[in-house]
C-alpha cells in the first residue's frame, strides 16, 4: 500500500518537476562509451527490484538494400533466440525463467530492440548471457529453416488483416527507390526464399550485429559503475565492424499517386491519405511542427474528428501518425468507415483539412494546448523502469541520447502558428500526396451502382 501511494504522488510530481527544470526527461543518466563503439545509456531510478535491458541496433528494414534481401532485420528477431557458443537456447530459456525475466524484441524500419525485464540481482547473469547472443550467436540450418517458416506464417497472417495489407501498399505507392518501399515483414517473393538464405543470414549478423550499431539502455534499481563495469567486461571484446549499407535516397514525387485494394472477404472500407514528410529532427522546426499538426488537425479534439466520428459517425477510425524515422517518411492519416457510400465524401473531408492547414494559422490557444498534451502525455508514460527504457529505445536508436527528447520538446516550445502553417504549406501539395483505398468488390460494386465513384 505504501509503495502504491509513493508511486502515485511521483507520478504526479512528474509533469511538475519536468516543467520546473525545462526538461521533458526528468531523470539523471550516464552515457558511456567502449572503445569498439558501443554506447550504454543507464538510468538508474527509484522503482525498487526491477532493472529493464534494451537493447537497440540500429538496423531494421532501412538497411535491407540488396534485391531480393528483404525482411532479414526481422528474422533475426527471431533468430537471436536461437542460442549461442555457451548458452544453447534450452540453456538460455531456463536461466530467464530462474530469473523470471520477461524478455521479446521488436522490429521497425529503422531498428531492432531486444528487451528483458528481471530482478536487480540478476543483472550479471542477465548481461553475460546477452553478450554471449550478440557477439556468438548460433544456429544450425534447421533452427534457420524452422524461423523462417515462422516468418511466412507471420506474413499471411498479417496479410489478412486488411490495415496490415493497407500499410504494405501504401509503402510500395508512395516510394519507388528508398528502402522504406518494403515494410519490415518485407516483400512475400523474398520471405519465401529465405529458407535458401542461410549464408546469407550469417552475412547479414556479421555486418550489423557490431557494437558500432548498438546501444544498450540499463534503467531501474541498479549502481552506475557497478552496470557498467559488467558491461564493459562482458561486451568490451565485441569486435567492431566496418559495413555500412548506401541508403538511396528517394527522389521527389512527381504527382499524386494512388492504389485501391478489392478485399475478398467482408470488412468496412478504409483509407490512408498520406503526404511526405521530413526525417525525425531535434532541430529542424518542420518536423517538430508537423508532430503537432498531426494532434491539432487530425486528433480527437480537432474539427474533423469531432464532426466524422462524433457528430455525423461516419467514421469508426480516425488517427493521424507523422512518423519519427532516419530518413524522410509519411504523414498518413487513417480513416476506417463504417459504409463505403461516405467513402468520398470522407476522403474529401480529410483531403480540406490538410488544405485548411496549409492556408490558414492555427489559434495561439490550440498550439498551447496541443504542446502541454505532448509533454504531460510523455511524461506520464514514464511510470517503471520498462516504461522508461522503453519510451527510450526510439530516441536513442535517432540519435544515441536522451537529450535528443528534451531538445525536441524545448524546439516544440519556441514554434509559432506560422511555424505549423509553413510546415504544412511545404508538405501538404498534390505532388507528396499517396491514397490507397481499400473496399470489398461488393461495396465497390454497389457504389458503383449508386453512381459512387
Amino acid at each position: 500500500m505504501r509503495y502504491r501511494v509513493l508511486l502515485l504522488l511521483l507520478l504526479l510530481c512528474l509533469p511538475l518537476c519536468a516543467q520546473n527544470s525545462g526538461k521533458v526527461f526528468p531523470y539523471n543518466y550516464f552515457i558511456d562509451d567502449l572503445p569498439n563503439g558501443l554506447r550504454v545509456v543507464t538510468v538508474p531510478t527509484d522503482f525498487p527490484n526491477l532493472v529493464a535491458m534494451y537493447t537497440v541496433v540500429g538496423t531494421g528494414s532501412r538497411n535491407e538494400v540488396e534485391p531480393g534481401k528483404s525482411g532479414f532485420a526481422h528474422l533475426f528477431e527471431h533468430l537471436m533466440f536461437r542460442g549461442s557458443k555457451h548458452f544453447t537456447a534450452a540453456q538460455r530459456d531456463e536461466l530467464l525463467k530462474r530469473a523470471g525475466a520477461a524478455t521479446n524484441a521488436y522490429t521497425t524500419d529503422d531498428r531492432t530492440v531486444y528487451h528483458l525485464v528481471f530482478s536487480k540481482e540478476d543483472l550479471p547473469q542477465v548481461i553475460e548471457l546477452e553478450a554471449d547472443t550478440f557477439q556468438a550467436l548460433q544456429y544450425e540450418r534447421d533452427a534457420y529453416k524452422t524461423e523462417t517458416g515462422a516468418v511466412l506464417g507471420e506474413y499471411n497472417k498479417n496479410s489478412a488483416n486488411p490495415f496490415s495489407k493497407m500499410h504494405e501498399v501504401l509503402r510500395e505507392t508512395a516510394f519507388k527507390t528508398h528502402t522504406y518501399s518494403h515494410t519490415t515483414m518485407g516483400y512475400l517473393r523474398d520471405i519465401q526464399d529465405m529458407p535458401n538464405q542461410y549464408d546469407y543470414s550469417l552475412q547479414f549478423y556479421r555486418r550489423y550485429y557490431r557494437p558500432e550499431y548498438t546501444t544498450i539502455i540499463l534503467a531501474g534499481d541498479l549502481d552506475h559503475d557497478a552496470a557498467l563495469a559488467l558491461v564493459k567486461k562482458h561486451f568490451g571484446n565485441w569486435e567492431r565492424g566496418s559495413y555500412k549499407a548506401q541508403i538511396p535516397t528517394e527522389p521527389p514525387q512527381d504527382g499524386p499517386r494512388s492504389a485501391h485494394i478489392d478485399w475478398p472477404s467482408p470488412t468496412l472500407p478504409q483509407m490512408f491519405v498520406a503526404f511526405r514528410a521530413p526525417a525525425y529532427s531535434d532541430t529542424d522546426k518542420d518536423w517538430v511542427a508537423l508532430q503537432l499538426v498531426a494532434d491539432i488537425a487530425f486528433g480527437p479534439n480537432s474539427d474533423v474528428y469531432q464532426r466524422l466520428v462524433l457528430k455525423e459517425q461516419k467514421v469508426e477510425t480516425l488517427f493521424a501518425d507523422s512518423a519519427n524515422n532516419m530518413d524522410p517518411e509519411l504523414f498518413t492519416v487513417g480513416a476506417r468507415v463504417k459504409d463505403a457510400k461516405d467513402m468520398d465524401y470522407v476522403r474529401e473531408q480529410i483531403l480540406a483539412t490538410f488544405k485548411q492547414f496549409a492556408g490558414a494559422t492555427v489559434p495561439q490557444e490550440q498550439l498551447d494546448s496541443a504542446r502541454a498534451r505532448a509533454r504531460y502525455g510523455f511524461v506520464m508514460q514514464l511510470d517503471s523502469s520498462e516504461a522508461i527504457a522503453s519510451n527510450l529505445a526510439p530516441f536513442i536508436n535517432l540519435r544515441r541520447t536522451p537529450e535528443t527528447i528534451n531538445q525536441v520538446f524545448a524546439l516544440a516550445q519556441q514554434l509559432t502558428p506560422d511555424d505549423l502553417r509553413s510546415a504544412a504549406q511545404t508538405y501538404f501539395v498534390d505532388n507528396n500526396r499517396t491514397i490507397v483505398t481499400l473496399k470489398t468488390k461488393a461495396d465497390s460494386a454497389n457504389v458503383a451502382g449508386q453512381g459512387g465513384h
